[in-house]
């Protein structure tokens, strides 16, 4: 069985409907998606659940009420996960709590 599985990633100017890719090995099909904020990644998330996206992966951009918020965005249909920088080196030393949480 492949694992269908996704890796979102916030980037200022990100457009989630262009900035994607799917990875497909033998055993895991990877979508990635790059997002402009939460509001845009919680869209993200509840489609990719809706196309039976099993795994989530979160970078290290969203803050824990980021995570928070995509998990709560995924239902419990899929499991979701986090890339841990607590103050994320691409983000000016910054969380994505403080960039991103406004939308």
């Amino acid at each position: 069985m492949t694992l269908k599985a996704a890796f979102i990633f916030l980037a200022d100017g990100a457009n989630s409907a262009t900035d994607r890719q799917i990875v497909t090995t033998p055993s895991v099909d990877l979508t990635v998606v790059g997002t402009a904020n939460y509001a845009d990644a919680e869209q993200v998330v509840e489609a990719l659940v809706a196309d039976g996206i099993q795994a989530i992966e979160l970078c290290g951009g969203f803050g824990t009420s980021g995570t928070a918020r995509m998990a709560t965005a995924a239902a419990g249909k899929a499991a979701v996960g986090v890339v841990r920088f607590d103050n994320h080196p691409g983000l000016d030393g910054k969380s994505g709590d403080t960039i991103f949480a406004g939308a």
